[in-house]
């Protein structure tokens, strides 16, 4: 490398386009053109390669001196990041995590959402990425093969969990059909393309199939009958969803107290809905008025679409510069019925937009507005949307990997619960009904703290814990899923969905409200120092504008505004 190619700006824009090669799925998540017709190599040798690129990166910018205040902010945000890649490689845990939500199975999977569907050459990338599905898969199960042989092997109940997840995506059950066969259907070219089209499909699918009875067959037996991780793993996975390190107990502890703040809040709105009710009973009534609900998915979609429109509309330009190519956003039904709401962030020329995508489990054609409007301000505006999509638009500011491949969970979603918070304080929760949604969401996830924490350390359950909870028991599953129906007013699948995510993604469950808690002493610490110039969209602008860091970098840079 030249001495103009050494700065962290250079190293970190050519890491961007190396990974974009050895990893076409990043690539086309991240809106990066040119490589939408490949999958990665999931084969041993395919790791191998992605890991070596991130050593080599990792030691380039380790070496390198920032030229200026924004350059130590980049460079602090990437040796962060790509040191805690290495440090998951080197446990062994990189290639052989594998979980309900998170694996390369679901990348593979996935992608295809993503993709753009008009015209010839967009259709032709279809064809040609599904035509490598087998490969990868072949690839894939190799690499999983190798990793149990070392004692790699994620719990048992994982692979158990995806191997369903197939026989759903691939029509063998459930109502959604092939996800793969779904999709060219959607084609409208006709000859030798949609032949190709047909035929690849064909083959993903049954791809797709067999992998699923390897993960029955195969790594079901091998996998762990506990569930825990412990505490050296779980401390490592804390430390990379969150991008800071914590005090897990005294975070445990916190999260009791959380959720007991969280749900007397609740109780005060409760009594408004009905004289003297439990949060159960106002949520029972709530749900017997037809008047609150919403029937049939693409209604619901609708109105999804309509209200992240409107508050768009209503934030730019008095709470938040919202740049032009960021003020739209798309809601969609996801081609699947795993359940849960995600989003995707725009690519990068803004040619496709962001997405809020919601994966309805089987069974549920009625909705509630009033649970689901903080998940439009989490998903979309003033949360995930604005975030992600400001952080692309700023070029004149961050590097292209902080525009694009910098993701913290602790501090993304830390936001997006902030940004819930946020809209009550700006006004926009005057509706009570909207409002107990919110605190039901809040709760939820300071529930989510002491299940994840409490079920993977193994820890005892307070004697003197606010709920009266199996006082002086040792967390396990099944009371992970008992206390998670009593604190989560959800549809009882998405609630086994939820600790079944926990228990095979580690970590990153307590992120959204450690992320949040941090978010808000940052912006107390700055009110404290600035007094009666403390300007909130000053404060906004200048925190959303370093890009996605981790939460100790974060805390370190924003010190400094």
């Amino acid at each position: 490398m030249t001495a103009s190619e050494r700065t962290v700006d250079r190293i970190s824009e050519h890491y961007v386009e190396d990974a974009a090669a050895l990893d076409p799925v990043t690539a086309t998540y991240l809106g990066i053109a040119g490589h939408d017709d490949r999958l990665p190599d999931l084969s041993p040798d395919g790791f191998a390669a992605r890991e070596e690129l991130t050593r080599a990166a990792l030691s380039r910018a380790t070496a390198a001196t920032p030229v200026d205040e924004r350059e130590s902010v980049a460079r602090d945000a990437f040796l962060e990041r790509l040191g805690l890649e290495v440090e998951l490689s080197d446990a062994g845990l990189a290639r052989s995590n594998f979980s309900v939500i998170s694996s390369g199975l679901h990348e593979v999977r996935e992608v295809f959402d993503l993709m753009p569907q008009e015209g010839e050459e967009a259709w032709a990338n279809i064809a040609s990425r599904l035509a490598a599905v087998p490969q990868a898969m072949q690839g894939y199960r190799i690499t999983l093969a190798e990793e149990a042989a070392r004692g790699r092997v994620s719990a048992a109940r994982q692979y158990a969990e995806v191997a369903d997840q197939v026989a759903s995506w691939t029509g063998q059950r459930g109502s959604a059909g092939n996800v793969f066969t779904n999709l060219v259907a959607g084609c409208e070219i006709d000859g030798s393309l949609r032949q190709e089209l047909e035929k690849h499909a064909t083959a993903a699918s049954r791809a797709v199939a067999d992998f699923g009875l390897f993960l029955s067959d195969e790594m079901e037996p091998q996998g762990r009958d506990v569930e825990a991780v412990g505490r050296d793993h779980y401390a490592l996975a804390s430390r990379s969803f969150l991008g800071a390190t914590i005090d897990l107990e005294q975070t445990y502890a916190w999260g009791w107290e959380e959720l007991k703040r969280i749900e007397d809040e609740m109780l005060l709105i409760c009594d408004g809905i009905v004289s003297d009710s439990s949060i159960d009973e106002a949520v029972a009534a709530l749900d017997a008025d037809p008047s609150t609900r919403i029937h049939g998915k693409e209604a619901f979609r609708d109105w999804m679409q309509e209200l992240a429109d409107r508050t768009l509309a209503e934030l730019a330009d008095v709470h938040f510069d919202i740049p032009e190519p960021i003020r739209r956003i798309e809601c969609r039904l996801a081609p699947t019925n795993d359940g849960g709401i995600y989003y995707t962030g725009p690519s990068e020329d803004f040619s496709r937009p962001g997405r809020m995508w919601w994966a309805v489990p089987d069974g549920i054609e009625e909705f509630s507005p009033w649970r689901e409007a903080t998940t439009v301000f989490h998903e979309g505006v003033p949360g995930h949307h604005l975030q992600i999509g400001q952080t692309a638009y700023r070029k004149e500011s961050l590097n292209r990997w902080q525009r694009l491949m910098c993701w913290v969970s602790g501090h993304g979603e830390g936001w997006a619960l902030y940004a819930e918070r946020l809209m009550d304080e700006l006004g926009h929760l005057d509706d009570p009904t909207w409002r107990l949604g919110m605190l039901d969401g809040q709760g939820f996830r300071a529930a989510r703290v002491v299940v994840d924490i409490g079920m993977h350390l193994q820890l005892e359950i307070p004697h003197d814990n606010p709920f009266g909870f199996h006082p002086g028991e040792r967390w396990r599953p099944a009371l992970g899923l008992e206390f998670m129906r009593q604190h989560a007013r959800m549809d009882d699948a998405q609630i086994v969905f939820e600790v079944n995510r926990y228990l095979g993604w580690p970590g990153q469950a307590p992120s959204y409200k450690v992320g949040e808690r941090i978010w808000l002493e940052a912006r107390e610490q700055a009110k404290a120092r600035k007094g009666a110039d403390f300007d909130l969209k000053a404060f906004h602008r200048a925190a959303l504008g370093l890009g996605s860091l981790g939460l100790d970098p974060l805390t370190k840079a924003l010190a400094r505004l």
